[in-house]
This record gives C-alpha cells, sequence and structure tokens, in this order.
C-alpha cells in the first residue's frame, strides 16, 4: 500500500477491524517513511448484477440507490440510521445469495415494500406512493385499510406486499 502523501511503499498496519458486519475491513496504517498515518479499507469485490429497469433498459446495481429510498421513506420517523443500512444490506445479500447476474427494478421494489411494511406503516405507505405512482388519496385510503385489517398480522403483511401493485395506475 502506497503512503497518500509521500508515496512511500514502505507502510505497516498498525490496527485492523472488521465494518459493516464483516463486510469490510478498516486498516489503520502508518508510513515508515514520512510517519503520517492513514486508513484503508477492503470491500468484497462481487460479481456485477445489472438491474433492468421498467422501460427495458440495463444499469449497474447501486446499493446506494435503495439506500436513498429506504432514507427518504424513513424521513422524520424514529428509525436509526444502523437499522436503515441493516435493511438494505438484507435486501442486497438476497439478491446476492441468489447468485443471478440480472434482476428486475420490480424485484427489488418488492423486496424494498415487504422490508418496509414490517419495520414502519408510515415508510412503507410513502415508499409505495412513489413505487407504485399513486395519484389520488383513494390509493391511499386502500394502502392504509391494510394495516387497519384486524386480521393483519403475517398474512396482511404477505397480502400487503403481494397486492400492494393493485393500487398502482393503470
Amino acid at each position: 500500500m502506497r503512503c497518500p502523501y509521500c508515496k512511500s511503499e514502505d507502510t505497516d498496519v498498525i490496527d485492523s477491524r472488521e465494518v459493516l458486519n464483516g463486510r469490510s475491513i478498516r486498516r489503520r496504517r502508518e508510513c515508515g517513511s514520512c510517519g503520517k498515518r492513514f486508513t484503508t479499507y477492503e470491500k468484497i469485490d462481487f460479481a456485477e448484477i445489472t438491474v433492468i429497469k421498467k422501460d427495458g433498459t440495463r444499469e449497474p446495481f447501486e446499493r446506494s440507490k435503495i439506500l436513498n429510498g429506504v432514507i427518504r421513506a424513513c424521513e422524520k420517523r424514529r428509525i436509526s440510521r444502523d437499522v436503515m443500512e441493516g435493511t438494505v444490506d438484507n435486501i442486497e445479500m438476497r439478491i446476492r445469495s441468489k447468485g443471478i447476474r440480472e434482476i428486475t427494478s420490480r424485484e427489488i421494489g418488492d423486496m424494498v415494500v415487504r422490508r418496509l411494511f414490517r419495520l414502519d406503516p408510515v415508510a412503507y405507505i410513502r415508499f409505495a406512493s412513489v413505487y407504485n405512482n399513486f395519484d389520488s388519496p383513494n390509493e391511499f385510503r386502500k394502502v392504509v385499510a391494510l394495516f387497519m385489517d384486524k386480521k393483519a398480522g403475517k398474512a396482511g403483511i404477505q397480502k400487503a406486499s403481494a397486492g400492494h401493485r393493485r393500487y398502482k395506475k393503470r
């Protein structure tokens, strides 16, 4: 590892620790030539996944896009950044564990909707309203009714996550 200050290759690792639930290693280094310290990160280099968008275009998978959507949905809710990151980590690991090279944006959105349904009803409604292009109060009423249903429980989660598309503008 080259020192970012003097470009010397004479650097030593003085501390290492796992970060991001073991998905990355943080190393504190010291340059033997100039004595300055710096931090490096090692991450697992996963195979590239392509996302197929609604219009058929393809683009590289970007975890940050999912995280930004979750953060916006959870804005001003009592949900910690760690919980949001963990939610996105779970979604990403589920995608990667399938061993697939391509996934549709619809499949990713469905995973996010299901996670948010379990996490927070307001975050779920916010995300679902953008994801499904709600354009009337009636569409919101239908989704809120899912939470008011006394039989919600586990069956309600499945009904809401599988049926949220029926509220989509056609």
